[in-house]
């Protein structure tokens, strides 16, 4: 069974204007709902982490920052959001569904987060609306518990995973890899185990071949126990914050591709939705909603 994380508190209030389009978090599982892709049986509603999973990634001084609602007004604004007691609440409780997930997917193969993918959150501060790192968050939670010991970081959102990056630069147990634009944010990149910086402008063609030409024999090379998928749908050329210029079948191509190949290597992934920033927000529902068909399909 498709297990998918959602809490009402992922569709955050957020100023009149404001870019992020947090009500996709709000749409996404009606839309899934509406067309039958699931059910409400699919769904789970995460609860708060236990905070020693938070400071196995991120570090103690910010951490109890963060709870106490402590940062300075530059660190709130590198975040893109207005800190409050609901955003840090939300924070930790989509971490708590990437957790939750990683245990769903170690039983029926894969498993969904509504939220999550917030790959700029670095180990002592947040940036570009990420603040807890929560596939890095849920990394750290297998391994503790013994559910994995090598892991792999699929990250395909438009903008390089540079939190995760740092997170884990020397660490060999969790291999990183972003395949993002060239000339994206962040404009300082860090770097990964493996960093693919796609030309601006490059379309489907050009976004899928190198794709397959590197996933098959990265997963091969790592062999990983457990695999993180981060498939931000800000690829597409409507995005607002991206530059390159896919297509809705493109990344509907390369949602297929990468979960073709995790399921036939038989490792557990769990999956955590990323950006997406086209001005329609039909477009971006549309964008998502195809992993999770394509998830069932593959899968189930």
């Amino acid at each position: 069974m498709l297990k998918i994380a959602y809490h009402p508190i992922y569709k955050h209030p957020l100023p009149e204007g404001h870019r992020f389009p947090m009500e996709k978090y709000d749409l996404l599982p009606k839309q899934l709902l509406y067309e039958g892709t699931c059910t409400e049986v699919n769904f789970f509603e995460p609860g708060f982490p236990e905070e020693k999973y938070l400071t196995a990634v991120h570090t103690q001084e910010y951490v109890t920052n963060l709870k106490a609602l402590n940062l300075d007004r530059r660190a709130i604004r590198k975040t893109g959001f207005p800190l409050s007691q609901e955003l840090v609440d939300r924070e930790q409780i989509i971490a708590q569904g990437t957790m939750m997930g990683c245990e769903f997917a170690l039983k029926y193969g894969i498993a969904f987060n509504i939220a999550g993918g917030t790959h700029h959150a670095y180990s002592d501060h947040g940036e570009a609306f990420c603040l807890l790192n929560d596939q890095a968050i849920a990394a750290r939670f297998l391994q503790s518990k013994g559910l994995a010991k090598q892991i792999l970081i699929v990250d395909l959102d438009v903008h390089q995973g540079n939190g995760t990056a740092e997170i884990f630069q020397d660490d060999p147990s969790v291999f990183t890899f972003s395949m993002h634009g060239a000339g994206n944010y962040p404009f300082k990149k860090e770097t990964s185990d493996l960093d693919i910086a796609v030309p601006d402008k490059s379309g489907d063609a050009v976004y899928l071949a190198k794709l397959k030409e590197t996933l098959p024999k990265l997963i091969n090379q790592v062999k990983p126990d457990f695999i993180f998928y981060l498939s931000g749908v800000d690829i597409l050329e409507t995005d607002k914050l991206g530059r390159l210029s896919c297509t809705v079948e493109g990344c509907k191509e390369r949602d297929r591709f990468a979960l073709s190949c995790f399921r036939e290597s038989g490792i557990p992934v769990q999956v955590s939705m990323g950006g997406g920033y086209s001005p329609d927000i039909k477009v971006i529902i549309e964008a998502h909603a195809n992993t999770y068909r394509l998830a069932q399909e593959l899968y189930f």
